[in-house]
């Protein structure tokens, strides 16, 4: 089973925040947020997008990437970006442990960490007259075909309605 680190590199908006932690907390990836956050932790929002499954989360924090670089040696990451030269989907296998990180939703990743990371950055394609997607729908996007290429294991396997049998 692959286990989904999602890295979000100085986040700016903590209803996407939110929405991530949430998606985090369905599908069991852990959560790591590189500072500066646009927000505090405490923020209503953010927690409101999250709704109640803070208490369900693995989050680490770090007070800037080589924080996280040192703390995380030898880490495989893909970088998504709009810049990148290929699609998210021409991955076809993840090592058990993988990270995929976000920029801040004003900019994106830096540049000179994308350019020092050429071999491993994806893009999610999209029409050439926009500028990108919403940052949490963008994780929901690369976290959903991670688990997908390993079959969604681990996750529940059929719904259930609720006053009827299928």
């Amino acid at each position: 089973m692959v286990k989904i680190n999602i890295v979000l590199h100085e986040p700016e908006i903590p209803q996407n925040t939110g929405n991530i932690a949430r998606t985090c907390a369905a599908t069991g990836a852990a959560l790591h947020i590189i500072k500066p956050m646009g927000f505090t932790i405490d923020d209503k929002k953010l927690k409101r997008a999250g709704l109640d499954y803070w208490d369900k989360l693995d989050i680490t924090y770090y007070e800037s990437l080589e924080d996280f670089y040192e703390k995380n040696a030898g880490a495989l990451v893909y970088y998504y970006t709009t810049k990148a030269p290929r699609a998210y989907t021409d991955i076809k296998e993840y090592p058990e442990r993988v990270y995929i990180m976000f920029g801040k939703e004003s900019r994106g990743l830096p540049e000179e960490l994308l350019r020092d990371n050429k071999n491993f950055c994806v893009r999610i394609p999209m029409r050439d007259t926009l500028r990108s997607l919403n940052l949490s729908n963008s994780v929901a996007i690369a976290v959903y075909e991670i688990l997908r290429c390993d079959n969604f294991e681990g996750l529940r396997e059929a719904g259930e309605l609720t006053k009827y049998e299928w």
